[in-house]
């Protein structure tokens, strides 16, 4: 009886989290989509267009990644299923973000003048890459034959 009211309880304060958890998606993602509005008005306006779109182009990941969170937090609070593969999504966006953000950094001296491009770490990102678009793919490949089960 106790254990019944306290799984209820702790569900109901589950569910009231994802609720805050979506809301604070909800606001993150409308900074991020300013900060990227901010920062291609300032491309533009010192006449920076291909640092400027490259910088904004890391931005944009960050709202893709909010994007894939927001439909994990969306599926959750519809029928309680929380799906791996998009977590794994976020990780590849986020390898992707770094892939793209870190030469860009290196060139507009937005980054500490004492690192260097470093190809060891630009390998072992890709490599990383690679690793969980494979998971990606086993763990789709895995939910395509245990639906057809």
């Amino acid at each position: 009886m106790f254990e019944e009211k306290l799984i209820a309880i702790l569900s109901r304060f589950n569910h009231l989290l994802h609720v805050a958890l979506a809301l604070a998606l909800l606001i993150a993602s409308a900074m991020v989509i300013w900060e990227f509005s901010m920062e291609v008005s300032t491309a533009i306006l010192h006449d920076h267009m291909v640092r400027g779109f490259l910088q904004s182009l890391g931005t944009l990941f960050l709202v893709w990644t909010l994007s894939s969170l927001i439909s994990a937090e969306i599926s959750y609070l519809q029928d309680g299923v929380l799906q791996v593969r998009l977590f794994i999504e976020v990780a590849i966006i986020t390898l992707l973000r770094q892939i793209i953000t870190k030469p860009v950094m290196l060139v507009t001296g937005k980054q500490n003048p004492d690192d260097v491009f470093d190809p060891t770490q630009y390998g072992l990102i890709l490599a990383a890459l690679l690793v969980v678009g494979i998971l990606h793919w086993l763990v789709g490949a895995a939910n395509i034959s245990g639906r057809k089960q």
